[in-house]
């Protein structure tokens, strides 16, 4: 059985779509990550997808703007990130250390 997950704080709508889009970035990050990748049909997808996500990410910041949720209240939002496995998620962005053979 699965360990429980801790609950997400709780979250505007509009951050919820924040969180859930910056992710999803960063996901696409990490397939077109040259340094991970091996096929440059994968990377070329996940590029083509990029810009659409891009989007929906500018649109929840807008939407928190319009409402007038001025403030990224950061620690909640870091809660919320790492309850979705961001930590994992935003590594494959990076570059791996260096592999002693």
């Amino acid at each position: 059985m699965l360990p429980e997950l801790p609950p997400l704080p709780a979250l505007t709508r509009a951050e919820g779509e924040f969180v859930d889009a910056y992710l999803e970035v960063v996901d696409l990050l990490g397939r077109i990550n040259p340094s991970r990748t091996s096929h440059t049909y994968g990377a070329l997808r996940a590029a083509q997808a990029l810009v659409s996500r891009a989007a929906a990410l500018r649109d929840a910041l807008t939407l928190m703007h319009m409402r007038g949720e001025s403030e990224v209240h950061a620690d909640t939002l870091a809660r919320a990130l790492r309850t979705l496995d961001g930590e994992r998620r935003t590594g494959r962005v990076t570059v791996p250390g260096d592999q002693v053979s």
